[in-house]
């Protein structure tokens, strides 16, 4: 995977949790693979009303800044090694990043943030399957994604639901395949967020941190 260009052009926005299930139209418009993906990724917002916190509690990232978005309801550490950029807007399904690229330019991992509508709880894991398999589809137009999880958890006491796909950008002698982790998180009866994670390539150690920083997820009352 090679260093994405900064100015490359991309969809508006990728899929999100909606009680219908409808995704945008064209997901595959103006998308080129894994490297068209982690040009988006590897941005984050300033439209999202979001500042850093410190965490001060036992957890892996204990000591670490913390983004604070406003606009999800949700707040998340930023490990050692990886960036926040306030100044670049990101596209409109997302409020917030963290990003880590790799040594050389080739590759990374990025967390980012998003508010979506009202979902019930017992439709939370149709919804969250759906919407990682809308946002695989959406990252990785030509590859493809195998399920890996699908589990059940908790964001500060609320229901949430958690799936991680391994992905390929279906291009023969890429290396290792990606890793995405969507948590989909029932906020209230009248919204819900989701923190969607990507490590491209998606090994052990790389896998790993992404899934850390969205599992230090808090919800901001």
């Amino acid at each position: 995977m090679t260093t994405p260009h900064p100015r490359l052009t991309l969809p508006p926005a990728p899929p999100v949790p909606s009680p219908s299930g409808r995704g945008p139209r064209n997901r595959r418009t103006m998308v080129a693979g894994a490297a068209a993906a982690l040009a988006l990724l590897l941005v984050a917002g300033g439209t999202a009303g979001w500042w850093l916190t410190r965490d001060e509690d036992t957890a892996p990232f204990a000591g670490r800044p913390r983004v604070t978005d406003t606009a999800a309801g949700l707040s998340y550490a930023i490990p050692e090694g990886w960036e926040h950029e306030g100044q670049k807007e990101l596209i409109g399904a997302f409020t917030s990043s963290v990003t880590r690229k790799r040594t050389g330019g080739e590759g990374g991992g990025t967390v980012l943030a998003g508010r979506a509508g009202a979902v019930p709880q017992p439709a939370l894991q149709r919804q969250a399957e759906r919407a990682a398999r809308s946002n695989a589809e959406f990252f990785y137009p030509d590859g493809s994604s195998e399920p890996e999880e699908s589990r059940p958890t908790t964001v500060d006491g609320r229901p949430a639901h958690t799936v991680a796909l391994k992905v390929s950008d279906g291009k023969q002698g890429t290396g290792t395949p990606g890793h995405l982790r969507l948590t989909l998180i029932a906020v209230d009866d009248s919204r819900s967020a989701f923190l969607l994670g990507v490590a491209q390539p998606g090994g052990p150690e790389e896998s790993r941190e992404v899934d850390q920083v969205m599992e230090s997820a808090a919800l901001e009352k």
